[in-house]
């Protein structure tokens, strides 16, 4: 079966759940799920139960989808995300966020838990993605293009949505909260970077590095969605400070912004 027809096929059964269009989508990173729990009249529906939909394996990760409102404002959230270094294929990283689209969905936020690599940022503090780097050497438009969802070669000079960040930086400010930015990095993982590999994506003009967002962001970008790109500083990368890493400091360190965090995307939603 051709990956568009498992789309359709995926996006029937969501509807014979809901009639509810979001046009706003929402995927929630490592420990900031919780975001979903202020959504109300919203329904949940597991991953696994989605036909085409994989099982996710990673902590921190619930893999469940729910539509409903937050803050008087429809959204579709995806509490949970594929990653490659789960040994999923890209084109099943990214089928949630094409199904979102088949929905109706124009404006996609993605956030994710993440390492600092410039230095003068802070574990805790978050960052606005204003480009990334794709350091995996993969794309998740390899293979035939899905021409009824985008052309065979996008253009990538703004993947991330000017006018969002525009909004995004003054809900902060109103808000008070410290909104960094900066260049993404996607390393596969599992394993963390060595302390020469950041020294090597510093050098390539990253301030962050992670292992999810940028395949998402290309193919919601090659369907023409707007994208907005907001990472949690969990940590220091490797290297930086003399501690091992850990996820349980990723998961921790994202509960503690959880707060903050959900207020700037609830701010974000009602001004677009």
């Amino acid at each position: 079966m051709k990956t568009y027809d498992k789309l359709l096929e995926a996006k029937a059964y969501i509807l014979s759940k809901t009639n509810l269009k979001p046009k706003i989508g929402l995927i929630l990173g490592s420990g900031l799920g919780n975001l979903v729990d202020q959504m109300r009249d919203h329904i949940d529906i597991k991953f696994e139960d989605i036909p085409h939909f994989k099982t996710t394996k990673a902590q921190g990760h619930q893999g469940v989808l729910s539509i409903g409102y937050l803050n008087d404002v429809l959204v579709i959230a995806l509490k949970g995300r594929y990653h490659y270094y789960e040994g999923h294929t890209l084109d099943e990283v990214v089928f949630p966020v094409r199904v979102m689209k088949l929905l109706g969905v124009e404006t996609l936020i993605i956030t994710n838990s993440c390492g600092a690599v410039n230095t003068s940022f802070k574990p805790g503090e978050l960052m606005l993605i204003t480009d990334h780097l794709n350091l995996t050497a993969n794309n998740p438009l390899i293979g035939d293009n899905i021409d009824e969802l985008g052309p065979r070669f996008p253009d990538a000079s703004e993947i991330y949505t000017a006018h969002l960040q525009e909004i995004a930086q003054k809900e902060a400010q109103k808000l008070n909260i410290k909104l960094n930015q900066g260049v993404y990095a996607w390393w596969t993982g599992p394993s963390y970077e060595t302390p020469a590999e950041i020294k090597m994506i510093r050098t390539l003009g990253a301030d962050a590095v992670g292992m999810s967002t940028v395949p998402e962001s290309l193919v919601a970008s090659h369907m023409n969605m707007k994208v907005l790109g907001i990472s949690c500083l969990t940590n220091m990368a490797s290297g930086i400070l003399k501690q091992k890493l850990s996820h349980q400091e990723v998961l921790d360190v994202a509960g503690q912004v959880n707060e903050s965090f959900s207020k700037l995307i609830i701010g974000i939603i009602a001004e677009i």
